[in-house]
């Protein structure tokens, strides 16, 4: 057996694409399927494509609530702060700011919850990250 990826459903397709852009995500591969009015967008952090993220898009409206169990996606990042900072600059809320220079949450257009992790020990605590607040739930 081995891990092959994670789906989520997603609404604008577009945006979605473009936050996972920001946290380094490529686009590996994309697959539309005319009868079943569907769209499947394979996206990976370069070097890690064997544990893509699966973005579904169903062309007919569906309202999506509560993700049926589903936690959140993870990603090592090289430097958080930077990482942080390159969301705040594309319109993302940061919900739980690094303050311990290790960790952070952010949530995708669908409100998908996606932890940032500092790949490697933590990065000394810094301003602005140290002082903000908690914003929304992650």
């Amino acid at each position: 057996m081995k891990y092959l990826h994670t789906m989520i459903r997603v609404t604008d397709l577009d945006a979605t694409i473009a936050f996972f852009n920001v946290l380094g995500l490529q686009e590996l591969r994309r697959r539309v399927d005319e009868k079943g009015r569907y769209t499947l967008v394979f996206m990976a952090a370069p070097g890690d494509e064997q544990a893509p993220v699966e973005l579904t898009y169903n062309w007919d409206p569906e309202a999506y609530t509560g993700g049926r169990n589903f936690g959140h996606l993870a990603y090592a990042v090289d430097n958080i702060y930077d990482t942080c900072a390159a969301m705040l600059a594309h319109g993302v809320t940061v919900n739980r700011p690094p303050r311990d220079g290790r960790m952070a949450f952010v949530r995708t257009p669908d409100g998908i919850s996606i932890e940032l992790l500092q790949d490697g020990p933590a990065l000394p605590a810094a301003e602005p990250w140290l002082s903000m607040p908690n914003v929304g739930s992650w």
